[in-house]
């Protein structure tokens, strides 16, 4: 490969990301993921004393928290009434089931809550994809 060729490659691989950084939808649905994902390692540790780590098990509750706040911070009651107040009530379930069960020591509401953000999730991408068309 050329140098021209490189740098073309660099550019358009450039262009993309900020394009997608622009994405609101994008950008929502990779928040979305990130959270599934913390929840889903935080529930795989919960149990230290059965082989959990209990570094993996904070972190990830820890952000968790982290980015259900950040999603409720986002949320626009003014213009997207009512959506946002189910959207922060879903937001809050999460929430206090990942506290609850981090008091238990065991992952009981935590995958109740991870289906209901998954339909979420799952939702948003579908929209996104069809304002994308």
């Amino acid at each position: 490969m050329n140098y021209q060729n490189m740098t073309k490659a660099y550019k358009n691989a450039e262009r993309q990301a900020l394009e997608e950084m622009n994405d609101p939808h994008l950008i929502v649905l990779t928040i979305l993921d990130g959270l599934l994902k913390s929840m889903q390692i935080f529930e795989d540790n919960i149990d230290v004393r059965n082989g959990g780590d209990q570094e993996q098990k904070s972190k990830h509750f820890a952000r968790a928290l982290t980015i259900i706040y950040a999603l409720q911070s986002s949320l626009d009651f003014e213009k997207g009434e009512p959506i946002a107040t189910n959207l922060f009530q879903l937001y809050e379930f999460a929430r206090q089931q990942l506290i609850a069960d981090l008091g238990k020591g065991t992952a009981e509401g935590t995958p109740k809550a991870k289906q209901a953000l998954s339909e979420i999730r799952d939702a948003w991408q579908a929209i996104g994809a069809e304002v994308g068309k």
